[in-house]
Order: structure tokens, then C-alpha cells, then sequence
């Protein structure tokens, strides 16, 4: 038998899609009744009608650089009009960029409770915070969850190292909440002195933290397991015991899309990840995280029925300088758009700077003649820069939702 955090967790996944898409067009409605900017950005759409997956396609996507370039042109407006609402606190992420803990919404805002359930963490216990409380938002995220969860949390933060062993050997905490980094080191100094700590479980974020690491804390008695989440949307996704990919939380709505677009890409291929939450503090619609990966086919062994993500993937906002001019993924994006025949594409970019080249390596089947002078053209219209068109078989490119191949020498 599975612990599970709430019955939501375990509902038929029709029932799930049908209760997410009648919470949808109230959010896209509340978003455009309360938040200026997307008053502006939705304009003359029907909030009534988003009650679908292929609606929700059809809007705009708002992207971190927007947030930041609202609030930089409109100070007066705060959060640039994408907020709802006086905020609990007020948060700063590099940019800078200022990130709201919406109120009224209970102990845990960002949803986190989750995901420390899912980690093993219970009511009564005392968890170790090991996330910075000043002036980001990821300690206040994992104490509220921790206060949902009626579990205590010691404010570690980072930093003052031999502090926290030491608040770590005294209290003796079931739990940690941080950086992988910051707990490895933690329990290597333990060990250097010779000390015990009474650590049993942890979620870990903001790092990448490998299968082989993963190993390393479970030697050391520590069962570490992952989430996926941001400042701006809370819980993304999250580890269970099963450790097969991260299930979907389910206060958000996910897409993956292809690099450069907003087109929904089918389950299984690589795109970026785009975020609707339903949080009505801070109702970001179709918010692009600039992360990439792909869906899991079927369920959780543990009995989650919620779609799961293979996990980080890499970045989705690729690039490349070409003979003097930036070259994007959207562009690729483009390319394709015109000539809907063709499959997945990667722009390989060799040689050197100032005497370098690129050749678009598309799929195509049965391609007619005259095609990759078509497409050559299209490219050249597009980025304004001259290219080789390379037509391969369909399926032949990776699944790895890269779009820009630099092989140029650094």
C-alpha cells in the first residue's frame, strides 16, 4: 500500500482533465478581470471558450523575459500587472525580478506540501531547511509546505556551515529540504567527525542531483528523492518512490511545446515545458519555463495517476551567432511552419567564427523535387543568412528537443 497525500492523487485521469479544463477558462477569466497584463494580452478572447487543451493552445505564451521587461517599463505597477491581488510577501530573483507569495491561499502557496509528503516527510517531524530565506523565495516555500504537512522546520538557509551541523547534532531533524550540494557536505562533515545525524529522508532541488549521488545519501542512510518547481508557479512536479520520471502536481496545467513556438509537440517527443497554474494570487497562463522535457507513456507504479515528465532535459531558449547575426529556435520554428511537409528539424552550425556555416537538417519522406531549394530559400528569408538544406529520413534526428547544434570550437 502507497501513502498518498490526498485523494486527488489517485482519481481516474478522465475526471482529472475534465476538472482541469472547467477550472481553466475561470482562471483565464480572473486573469483578465484582475491582472492587467493579461488584460491586455488576452484581449478579445473568450474566457468561456478556453475549456480545452487545443484552446488553451491558441494563447499567447508569457515567457520570464516578459515579467521581467513589465516590471522594468511599469514601476508603478506592481509585478507589471501579471499579479492579482495584495501579495503575503514579496520575493527577488536574479534580474532582478520581483515574484509574489500570493495570500489567502493557506500555509502552502506554492503547493509544496506535496512533494515533502511524497519524500516521506510527516506531521510532527523537524526538517532542516537548507534553502537561502533572504530575499528568494525557496526557504519560505519549503516551510510552508513543511507547516501544511504539520511538520517543524529549522530555517537553516546556506551558509555558516559548522552552524547548521551543529543545529543538525543537537536536534537530531528527521528531514532535510535544500540543495543537494549543501547536504552532502553536511554529511561529510558529519562523518569526518565522526558524528551520526539522524537525517532519514529529504527533498532536494535546485541542482541537478544524478542516479549516482542519489546512491551516495542512501549509503549514508538518507532516502533523497526530487522536485521540480520555480518561484513563479510553485510545484511543477515530483519525485515518488517509484523514481520513474516526476508526476505532474496537480494544481497546474502542463504542456510540452516544440522549441521556438507555442505548438503542443504529441506525448513522448522533447519539447519545452509550459505551465498554467491555477493559483489565483498569481494566475500565469501558458507560462513558458524555458526547460525542456518530454511525457512519460502510462501511470506511476505507486498508484499516481497524473502524467509524469522524464525530468530536466536541458534548455529550451537556444541560440546561436552566425556570421555576425543571432540565430533563434523560433526561427527554426518558422521554417517549418511554412512547409508543413516536413518533420523534426536541428540547425547544425560548424567551421569557425567569421567563417562558419549552417546546414538545416530536416525529415522529410518522399520529399519532391525541388524541396531543399524551397526550404534553403525559406531559411534565408527567414534568417536572413545562407544555408545547406540536408533532408533525412523521418525519425533520423534525436529526441532530444535540441533545435540549434553549435560544433563550433569555444
Amino acid at each position: 500500500m502507497h501513502d498518498f497525500y490526498d485523494a486527488l492523487e489517485t482519481r481516474d485521469p478522465a475526471a482529472r482533465e475534465a476538472a482541469l479544463m472547467a477550472a481553466l477558462p475561470q482562471q483565464v477569466a480572473h486573469a483578465q478581470a484582475t491582472c492587467p497584463a493579461y488584460a491586455a494580452l488576452l484581449m478579445g478572447i473568450d474566457a468561456a471558450a478556453v475549456t480545452s487543451r487545443a484552446a488553451l493552445a491558441a494563447l499567447p505564451l508569457t515567457r520570464k523575459s516578459s515579467l521581467a521587461a513589465a516590471q522594468a517599463a511599469q514601476r508603478a505597477l506592481r509585478f507589471g500587472g501579471f499579479a492579482s491581488g495584495a501579495p503575503r510577501r514579496v520575493f527577488q530573483s536574479p534580474g532582478p525580478l520581483y515574484e509574489p507569495e500570493p495570500a489567502a491561499q493557506g500555509d502552502d502557496p506554492w503547493r509544496v506540501a506535496r512533494a515533502l509528503h511524497a519524500a516521506g516527510i510527516r506531521a510532527g517531524e523537524l526538517a532542516h531547511v537548507g534553502f537561502s530565506y533572504h530575499l528568494t523565495p525557496a526557504g519560505a516555500m519549503m516551510e510552508g509546505g513543511l507547516r501544511a504537512l504539520g511538520a517543524a522546520s529549522f530555517p537553516g538557509g546556506v551558509g555558516n556551515t559548522e552552524l547548521q551541523l551543529q543545529a543538525l547534532l543537537d536536534l537530531q531533524s528527521e528531514a532535510y529540504a535544500g540543495t543537494p550540494s549543501l547536504l552532502r557536505i553536511l554529511l561529510e562533515k558529519a562523518a569526518e567527525g565522526g558524528h551520526a545525524l539522524g537525517l532519514r529522508h529529504a527533498l532536494v532541488s535546485g541542482e541537478a542531483c544524478p542516479p549516482a549521488l542519489v546512491a551516495w545519501f542512501a549509503e549514508q542512510g538518507v532516502e533523497v528523492f526530487q522536485c521540480y518547481a520555480t518561484a513563479d508557479l510553485g510545484l511543477i512536479a515530483y519525485q515518488t518512490s517509484a523514481r520513474e520520471g516526476l508526476v505532474l502536481d496537480e494544481g497546474v496545467i502542463v504542456e510540452i511545446v516544440r522549441p521556438g513556438t507555442g505548438d503542443p509537440v504529441p506525448d513522448g517527443e522533447v519539447g519545452e515545458v509550459v505551465v498554467t497554474t491555477l493559483s489565483p494570487g498569481y494566475p500565469l497562463i501558458r507560462f513558458a519555463t524555458g526547460d525542456l522535457s518530454a511525457v512519460l507513456p502510462g501511470a506511476c507504479a505507486t498508484g499516481r495517476t497524473n502524467q509524469r515528465l522524464r525530468g530536466w532535459l536541458g534548455r529550451a531558449d537556444q541560440s546561436a551567432k552566425v556570421r555576425g547575426m543571432f540565430v533563434h529556435a523560433g526561427q527554426v520554428a518558422e521554417v517549418l511552419k511554412r512547409h508543413p511537409e516536413l518533420g523534426r528539424a536541428r540547425l547544425v552550425v560548424e567551421g569557425e567564427m567569421a567563417d562558419d556555416r549552417m546546414t538545416l537538417q530536416v525529415e522529410a519522406d518522399g520529399a519532391p523535387e525541388g524541396l531543399a531549394a524551397a526550404v534553403a530559400a525559406t531559411l534565408r528569408d527567414i534568417t536572413k543568412l545562407r544555408g545547406e538544406v540536408s533532408l533525412v529520413p523521418r525519425g533520423s534526428l534525436p529526441n532530444d528537443g535540441r533545435v540549434i547544434e553549435d560544433r563550433r570550437a569555444v
